[in-house]
């Protein structure tokens, strides 16, 4: 697990995710790798028109289709090389070293999983290229990523802002315990801000497990804030981040608690959409 791995494509959040990435591979000291991933079904043409052309079509006409099937690829793998040269080329200007660029053939969450070994922290923008063109829905990819890795995953939003406050959700589980844990541990965050919050009742067992919290990132050197606040999660949160600044959110994925249940089918797009900021996701 030494790479920060960004997925790039031709959507408006590709330099998000570029300027996301690069900050996060200085701060953790690892190697910068950008992914392109050429999904076949992202360039042919929208109909097959062989099957319609009956058993005495000239084979001329099935060598052009052929043909015209090759140029679209071959145009595609160019373009996607021209995304990667240029997201390594402003990743240096941001003051990487030596970034590395990957271009694969196939779906992506597959690619993600062949390589998840090598994968340290993920970088993906909520929405693709498809997200740009039909507005306000998450991308078709992004869930999938998310059930599929066991991995850190920072989703971005569409402008860059370099994290100087950050917000975990805490619910006192096993997850949330352990993200704790690894932010303490993490260079990620080092030096910043961290308020840890829990929605639900303010009871004892509550406060305990939030100083808890508190006195383990501030062992590890963080400014740590504790709150407990009332509400439904997704309200509540969101305005703790508004009032406080927060410029990232972290959350763990899953399970049955109150948090972690909004990371399940379509809540999961409603929390990442309907978030102002990044949302780095735990698993």
């Amino acid at each position: 697990m030494t790479h920060v791995m960004a997925c790039i494509d031709g959507s408006r959040a590709s330099k998000a995710v570029c300027d996301y990435a690069a900050w996060a591979s200085q701060r953790l000291e690892a190697q910068l790798t950008f992914l392109h991933v050429l999904d076949r079904t992202g360039y042919t043409s929208a109909a097959n028109l062989s099957g319609s052309i009956g058993l005495g079509a000239q084979e001329a006409l099935l060598e052009e289709l052929a043909a015209l099937d090759e140029q679209r690829s071959r145009l595609a793998l160019q373009q996607g090389r021209l995304m990667l040269e240029a997201a390594v080329e402003r990743a240096i200007n941001d003051g990487v070293k030596a970034p590395m660029m990957r271009q694969r053939h196939g779906d992506l969450v597959e690619t993600l999983a062949e390589l998840e070994n090598d994968i340290r922290l993920l970088v993906i923008g909520r929405q693709g290229e498809d997200g740009d063109q039909v507005g306000q829905h998450l991308g078709g990819h992004v869930e999938r990523v998310i059930r599929t890795l066991h991995r850190p995953i920072l989703i971005t939003q569409q402008q860059y802002q370099a994290p100087s406050r950050i917000m975990l959700g805490f619910d006192a589980s096993a997850t949330t315990r352990k993200g704790v844990e690894m932010l303490a541990a993490s260079p990620l965050f080092r030096g910043l801000p961290c308020h840890v919050v829990l929605v639900g009742a303010d009871t004892d067992d509550h406060r305990a497990q939030l100083e808890w919290a508190r006195k383990t990132l501030e062992t590890a050197g963080h400014d740590a804030v504790i709150a407990i606040v009332a509400g439904e999660v997704e309200t509540a949160l969101r305005e703790y981040q508004l009032k406080e600044q927060i410029d990232l959110m972290v959350i763990g994925a899953y399970g049955h608690s109150r948090i972690r249940q909004f990371f399940v089918g379509s809540t999961t797009n409603h929390m990442i959409m309907n978030a102002q900021v990044p949302l780095l996701v735990l698993r």
